[in-house]
């Protein structure tokens, strides 16, 4: 008897999915087990394998589609099976929701019928191409044939030659055959600027991703009272030390990164009140210590967990934010490598930004957004000298953390990384 497989729940937050790939076509064989399809959550693209045994006889979400949860996927059954009942078996629910919605509707009265007014417009005329000759001042126009299906039609010298003086093609018009760009075109070229006249765009569909980053993160920004405060840290001893660690332990390496998430970790140990989370008629206070770091990723943001990181030492929060941004950016994340954070940092610092603030994750209550180190001058004994300083703004939900509250976790951290001696313990490195 021909069984329904339902768009699965992947995650939490999984509301919605998006079938990345097709792994079996309609007519194959599918046994327990067998991997049916990649489905794209709002936290990554997972396998789903099949629970059930049958000849594949329906796809009810094509390649690329998107599909709420518990929708229709596919149907199994046996060989050349009648599926047509059990599709509108599934589908009258709907229907008569439908229609107890539109019982309760109030259907305006009819408006008196009028009669469209045809109006004849010229047919709109494509913008002209043109260049203007900034030496002699002409106005010319161009044939368009130098740019067909958005790619500049060009002789391999001419790009060559454009690519080592640094000329844009598409600002330079074509005088070989059907308007391609020759050699002579790119030599003669003196400041000729060229507008094509047509205006272009590209639309992309929002990812699964997307759409819930963009959803929790609204819901957070408007939702949860921000406060920010900020820090800077002078990074001198932290560099030294980061050094001679990275000597003792040569081939392994220790980031900055790394001793951040350290110092965080341990600092949230003596500042129990900021690793708090906020669920509305209670707050808790969590004992242990999960540190999630934001990682980039093409669609957006995925925040993987360090757990328990006041606990390891600096090598091993190294290799799990490693393997962490790797299989974010393979899509291989799973739902317990993201769930159960209770501080996140993110760091941009390695992006050349000096200092930014950033959104709280729920359900934490504070956020840590940390700069880059920047060499600028600072007093040493009265003395200007250059030194090495990072700013850090910890963002708070005021719901939950004060400010002087934050203040001192925001001072722990300081005199971890200002004294990085005091992280490295017998099990630290």
């Amino acid at each position: 008897m021909a069984e329904i497989v339902r768009m699965p729940k992947l995650s939490d937050t999984m509301t919605e999915g998006v079938v990345a790939e097709w792994h079996k076509s309609v007519g194959d064989s599918i046994e327990s087990g067998d991997l049916l399809a990649d489905i794209e959550t709002d936290k990554a693209t997972m396998e789903f394998e099949s629970f059930q045994e049958g000849v594949l006889l329906h796809i009810g979400v094509e390649k690329g589609q998107t599909a709420p949860v518990d929708s229709i996927l596919a149907i199994l059954g046996e060989k050349d099976e009648d599926v047509t009942a059990l599709l509108k078996e599934d589908e009258e629910p709907q229907k008569s929701n439908k229609d107890e919605v539109s019982d309760t509707e109030i259907i305006p009265p009819k408006a008196e019928e009028v009669k469209p007014v045809e109006v004849s417009q010229p047919a709109p005329q494509p913008a002209p191409s043109f260049s203007i000759d900034q030496t002699a001042n002409t106005t010319s126009f161009p044939p368009s044939t130098t740019v067909s299906n958005g790619i500049v039609k060009a002789s391999p010298l001419a790009k060559k030659l454009a690519d080592e003086r640094g000329l844009n093609l598409n600002l330079i018009k074509g005088t070989g055959t059907d308007g391609r760009i020759v050699k002579r075109d790119i030599e003669n070229f003196q400041g000729k600027v060229s507008f094509s006249g047509v205006e272009s765009f590209v639309d992309e569909p929002v990812s699964q991703m997307r759409k819930v980053i963009a959803q929790r993160l609204a819901e957070s920004k408007f939702s949860a009272p921000h406060f920010y405060l900020t820090v800077s840290i002078h990074m001198d001893n932290a560099m030294e030390v980061r050094t001679s660690i990275n000597k003792s332990i040569n081939p392994l390496k220790v980031s900055f990164n790394d001793l951040v998430v350290k110092a965080v970790a341990v600092s949230l140990k003596e500042n129990p009140k900021v690793n708090a989370s906020w669920y509305g008629d209670f707050i808790r206070y969590n004992e242990h210590v999960h540190i999630g770091v934001a990682v980039a990723v093409d669609e957006g943001l995925l925040v993987p967990v360090v757990r328990f990181a006041d606990e390891k030492p600096l090598t091993q929060i190294g290799a799990e934010v490693k393997e962490f941004a790797q299989k974010a950016k393979d899509k291989k994340l799973q739902p317990e490598d993201w769930a159960g954070n209770t501080f996140t940092i993110s760091n941009l610092g390695m992006f050349g930004i000096d200092e930014f603030t950033a959104i709280v994750n729920p359900p934490d209550s504070c956020i840590l957004a940390v700069g880059g180190i920047q060499q600028v001058p600072v007093v040493k004994n009265g003395q200007v000298v250059p030194g090495n300083v990072m700013k850090a703004t910890l963002s708070c939900d005021h719901r939950v953390v004060d400010g002087a509250v934050g203040s001192a976790f925001l001072n722990s951290f300081k005199n971890y990384l200002e004294n990085p001696v005091l992280l490295l313990g017998k099990d630290s490195i």
